[in-house]
């Protein structure tokens, strides 16, 4: 997640053609570290937000309103006091670096005009939102540095401000082929590392994207590039350079799956092979990323809980199918003793007293075997030892091969719901789990006084075709979907032999063109413990034929006679539905 120089350059131009000449209408404080600024110009009325936080900093513009404190805090008050209805004069960006000047002036008590600063410094954990006089010299900021905190600058009233020159690094865009070759390529390191670590404003992704652009693996030492390839480097440096100059910018979001792992300014060749969704304004691609981003990253903390109880539930029940395994194992023999009592019946009426073995023609194999006596004991006796150990082992037997299967039952229950705590997307979609996890005794019943109203729907896609196909996301909605909802003659798929979700397409009695069997197929291969194979095998057959087994686990489903199909877990290019 690259918010570097380059986006922050991005958000400048944006900005300037935005708010530039605009005046501040509102200033709001949401948090303690976060400004919410309202502009209204010639562009209609526009929010900003300005947020220092040392987890999440970030810049944008957003149509969203959010609630403030009954009391502002002071630094809110101080901006009110100075710059309430100040003029948005000027925007830049000082050397590449992830700042943002805003100038702006305004009338002071007196009426005369003013000109402060409002300083953004996008730096993680460094990042603050500092106020400055025409000078200068800072007034106020939102976080106070002291020299306790940092030896390299103090951030407080009455000091001056100053970017704190702690790396070295050089502006990428004042950088001519000579200086970028005396001071990239002498570096002992790989290519990419060299570029970000030379420049500002240039993050990992983006010195990758470069290399990979020039056709050099960017894990190469710089030092073991021959001369034509450090040009090759320098001119698509250039011209990636000659992009953010010019405000050539791309911007998107790279997806796997649907989940976003990257963003960029520019566009990212290196993620070809992802799904990558361009945007007009950069605003939204920040807004759009960090909110899935933190979506994604909530469920899977949510999770986390039901997570541990299924892991260590489903660990106990494979050791525990394991054991039962081995001690069927150990069942195998009881058929032999079955036969050594039968034969010390038959021939055992001459054995001499006190015989240690019984050497004798098995009927059954028509071979010579030799049975084990005990010599104190008379033949009956020793035939009634060995039928008791038939019976003991048989019991055990038909005891074990009971348990084993609801003990696999059980683990093929867990990994259903393991899957689809992976599908989950929602809260809701976690409160439905934990239900199923409830009923079955893995979770203890709490009683709150009132029942959690679930909101979780299946997911719903529109085929190219359009049609419409459903995929539970977990076992109720599996068992839902397609023995409630579905019709008789819908098409019902599943990832062959492995937990997943149930797929169905509505038909409305029609033949479905083949591209709809693909599409589905490829549903039930993403949303199945499969999804990152390259391909997985799905069982499709007429919903009819279907059946639910008496008094199986929910989800749980048997069929005789069904087709099969090899889809691509790629699901990118069929359309979720709007409802």
């Amino acid at each position: 997640m690259a918010f570097d120089g380059i986006v922050i350059a991005n958000l400048v131009k944006e900005l300037t053609e935005t708010i530039k000449d605009a005046r501040i209408s509102k200033i709001a404080q949401p948090e303690k570290d976060e400004l919410l600024l309202t502009f209204k110009g010639t562009n209609g009325q526009t929010r900003l937000v300005l947020s220092a936080s040392a987890s999440l900093p970030l810049i944008y513009l957003t149509s969203q309103n959010k609630p403030s404190p009954m009391t502002a805090p002071n630094f809110c008050m101080l901006l009110r006091k100075h710059i309430a209805n100040g003029r948005v004069t000027n925007i830049f960006q000082p050397h590449m670096e992830r700042i943002i000047h805003f100038e702006i002036e305004h009338l002071d008590d007196l009426g005369d005009l003013r000109h402060k600063q409002l300083i953004v410094e996008i730096m993680g954990k460094h990042s603050n939102i500092i106020f400055c006089d025409e000078s200068g010299k800072i007034i106020d900021s939102i976080k106070h540095i002291s020299a306790q905190v940092s030896s390299v600058r103090e951030v407080l009233p009455g000091r001056d401000y100053f970017i704190p020159e702690t790396q070295h690094k050089y502006n990428p865009l004042e950088t001519d082929q000579a200086s970028f070759l005396e001071t990239v390529c002498e570096k002992p390191m790989p290519a990419s590392k060299a570029i970000y670590s030379t420049f500002t404003g240039i993050s990992p992704t983006i010195a990758s994207e470069i290399c990979f652009r020039a056709s050099i693996d960017g894990e190469r030492p710089i030092a073991a590039l021959s001369e034509d390839e450090r040009l090759h480097l320098y001119h698509h440096f250039s011209w990636m350079m000659d992009d953010v100059r010019e405000g050539n910018f791309s911007p998107n979001i790279v997806r796997s799956q649907k989940e976003p792992i990257e963003f960029s300014a520019l566009e990212l060749k290196q993620y070809a092979d992802y799904e990558a969704d361009a945007y007009s304004s950069i605003s939204t691609v920040l807004e759009t990323f960090f909110a899935a981003r933190s979506s994604y990253t909530r469920i899977r903390q949510k999770s986390a809980d039901l997570r541990k109880i299924v892991s260590t539930v489903l660990d106990r029940s494979r050791k525990k199918y394991d054991l039962q395994q081995k001690q069927l194992k150990d069942t195998e023999k009881r058929e032999k003793y079955k036969v050594y009592g039968e034969l010390i019946h038959t021939y055992g009426y001459g054995l001499e007293e006190g015989a240690k073995k019984l050497e004798a023609q098995d009927y059954y194999t028509n071979k010579n075997i030799s049975i084990p006596l005990d010599p104190q004991l008379t033949p009956q006796e020793n035939a009634k030892k060995y039928f008791d150990r038939y019976g003991k082992l048989k019991r055990t037997y038909e005891a074990l091969t009971e348990l084993i299967e609801e003990t696999k039952e059980e683990i093929l229950h867990l990994e259903s719901v393991s899957t689809s705590l992976d599908i989950a997307v929602s809260e809701d979609d976690l409160t439905q789990i934990k239900e199923e996890l409830v009923r079955f005794g893995y979770i203890k019943k709490r009683h709150t006084g009132k029942k959690e109203k679930i909101k979780s729907k299946p997911f719903h896609y529109i085929s190219s075709d359009g049609y419409h196909i459903y995929v539970g996301k977990n076992n109720f909605q599996n068992e839902e979907l397609t023995f409630k909802f579905a019709a008789g003659n819908d098409w019902w798929f599943h990832a062959k032999g492995i937990p997943g979700s149930h797929v169905v397409v509505k038909t409305n009695g029609d033949e479905l063109p083949d591209r709809t069997f693909e599409e589905a197929g490829q549903l039930a291969a993403y949303y199945s413990r499969g999804r990152d194979n390259e391909k997985v095998e799905i069982d499709y057959l007429e919903r009819k034929n279907v059946k639910k087994p008496n008094g199986s686990k929910p989800g749980f489903v048997v069929y005789y006679t069904n087709y099969s199909l090899v889809a691509s877990p790629d699901i990118s290019g069929i359309a979720l539905a709007a409802d």
